[in-house]
């Protein structure tokens, strides 16, 4: 049972990320990136910022880390 567990955790997952990724790239080519703003009326505070900040400080250690 568990290997059957564990392969449909890795397809749900893999479905999430998959209609994440195409979420985004529609919010990008369809220009709706501001749906939260817009719709949920969401503004994002300076720790929103803060976070997307580390998030992408910490995406670009791991991709142009010197690899050797």
């Amino acid at each position: 049972m568990t290997i059957l567990r564990s392969i449909a955790l890795f397809l749900a997952a893999a479905v999430a990320e998959i209609g994440g990724a195409w979420l985004v790239w529609q919010g990008v080519r369809e220009h709706r990136l501001a749906w939260a703003i817009v719709v949920d009326k969401f503004r994002p505070d300076r720790y929103d910022l803060t976070g997307a900040a580390l998030c992408l400080a910490g995406v670009a250690v791991i991709m142009y880390a010197p690899r050797g």
